[in-house]
């Protein structure tokens, strides 16, 4: 087991990474006799898979446990389905000692988060990821948020996890569509900080998507130092940690464009991320090597490259709407080389134009 640090003072917390972590999460809790109720907050899917199995490891810690199950997809990261936990800790009493424990992909890790930060205006919970793009972004940092039908991640707070804890197994059952969603991520990390990093993927594709042990441990560690890294140097994203939505910009406006139902998180930062690298290139910020190379690296991992066909306007609108908006004006995070971007708070709707219609 590898275990990194995120050093935020009161708030720091622990990254736990290795094999067969699940049975064993008990030994991990922090202040375990304060707690004796968890709640999991999952979806059928990860529930019939590792339910069991976390339970074993919360009940060796001498937790009382009970699940709640939302369904899958990004469409369900919303207040309803938060409502639907909301209900159950109301009804059955729980109070301000209760553990929340977020096993699943970003979706249940976000809803989760949120639902910890606002029930009785803060419970501990604690991150237990079990898809690769989850486990190297969404459950590091303290990011939790629920989606809105006109922009994703508006409704959220800052709120850190206890505990973050990554099972390499898990992704054993990841179909491989998820799996490569995953990889968008680990790419945006060799983008904005890593160009070792980067040419590591661009070298060993083909173990890495088949899931070669010490590949994968490699370059999710890697990615949660990066991530680690950033968050203790701007937790709550004043500024620095903006160069974490690499990709995000047009990506966030595909989402919303297809109600959240076409593409997977990953897949539209795939594409977010090209766009942004080609109108880097257009501004005269990067050569058009880097785009090439980040443009084929998403290729390489089987990740989608083209927009989706919706009119520049809707486009634009979307992107007016999305919370990295900065006094109405469009923020994007432009690359200057492999490992290196630049936070832009203000790109002229032309230049943005331009490369959409490319």
């Amino acid at each position: 087991m590898k275990k990194l640090r995120i050093d935020l003072a009161d708030r720091s917390y622990d990254i736990l990474i290795g094999r067969n972590l699940l049975p064993r999460v008990g030994d991990h809790l922090v202040n375990p006799k304060r707690t004796r109720r968890a709640l999991v907050v999952t979806n059928p899917v990860v529930s019939q898979l590792y339910g069991k199995s976390l339970s074993k490891g919360l009940e060796s810690a001498e937790l009382a446990i009970e699940c709640v199950e939302i369904p899958e997809g990004e469409t369900h990261k919303t207040l309803q389905d938060a409502q639907t936990v909301y209900d159950h800790l109301i009804e059955k009493q729980y109070d301000r000692n209760t553990l929340l424990v977020a096993l699943g992909g970003g979706v249940i890790g976000d809803l989760t988060g949120f639902i910890a930060a606002t029930f009785l205006r803060g419970v501990p919970y604690i991150q237990v990821p079990t898809t690769l793009l989850s486990q190297v972004d969404s459950s590091v940092g303290g990011k939790t948020a629920v989606n809105h039908p006109k922009g994703k991640n508006l409704i959220g707070a800052f709120y850190q996890p206890q505990l973050v804890v990554i099972d390499l197994d898990s992704l054993h059952s990841l179909p491989p569509d998820e799996f490569r969603a995953g990889m968008a991520e680990i790419i945006k990390y060799g983008v904005i900080e890593d160009p070792k990093l980067f040419a590591f993927l661009e070298k060993n594709s083909e173990k890495i998507l088949a899931q070669d042990t010490e590949c994968l441990a490699h370059i999710i560690e890697t990615s949660c130092a990066i991530k680690a890294k950033v968050v203790e140097r701007d937790e709550r994203e004043s500024n620095y940690r903006m160069v974490l939505n690499f990709g995000h910009t047009i990506g966030h406006a595909i989402e919303a464009l297809t109600d959240y139902s076409r593409f997977k998180h990953g897949e539209a930062i795939a594409i977010g991320m090209v766009y942004a690298a080609k109108l880097s290139c257009q501004l005269g910020q990067c050569s058009q090597e880097a785009v090439q190379r980040i443009e084929s690296l998403v290729k390489q991992y089987g990740l989608p490259s083209q927009l989706p066909e919706f009119s520049v306007e809707e486009y634009i609108q979307t992107m007016y709407r999305d919370k990295k908006a900065h006094d109405k004006n469009i923020r994007f995070i432009l690359v200057k080389d492999i490992g290196r971007v630049e936070i832009v708070d203000r790109v002229a709707e032309a230049d943005i134009q331009k490369v959409l219609l490319a």
